[in-house]
């Protein structure tokens, strides 16, 4: 796969990604996300893999839409940046919650497929 080709395909999965979150398709997320995951939220909080899948499953978040404005991928030897803009809406404990973040994702290439290894967020004014 050349390095358009990669990027195209990371940033489709990277889409892909929170329309599962959306959808609550746990199993498509649990597969793409990799053992050591690390999600860094925007107010500080870190989470891993199995906090982020069983906060989706309990529904103390629940996502209900992602508006991605903008999203670019850099490819590097066996990984993926991606550096986006987003609006994310849904409901965190029970309250409304609508947040503009830049984030950076990286995915990394492993023998199942690109993963995504660290997520960190920042609140956007």
């Amino acid at each position: 796969m050349d390095e358009s080709a990669t990027e195209k395909f990371v940033l489709k999965l990277h889409e892909a990604k929170f329309r599962w979150m959306v959808n609550k398709r746990l199993d498509s997320l649990n597969n793409m996300l990799d053992e050591r995951v690390q999600y860094v939220h925007s107010n500080g909080w870190i989470q891993n893999k199995k906090e982020v899948i069983e906060d989706i499953r309990s529904g103390k978040l629940t996502m209900t839409n992602v508006k991605v404005t903008e999203a670019k991928a850099r490819v590097y030897k066996g990984f993926v940046i991606v550096n986006g803009k987003g609006i994310f809406s849904g409901i965190m404990d029970g309250k409304p919650l609508d947040i503009s973040l830049l984030y950076t994702e990286v995915y990394a290439k492993r023998q199942n497929g690109w993963l995504l290894v660290s997520r960190h967020a920042n609140k956007l004014q």
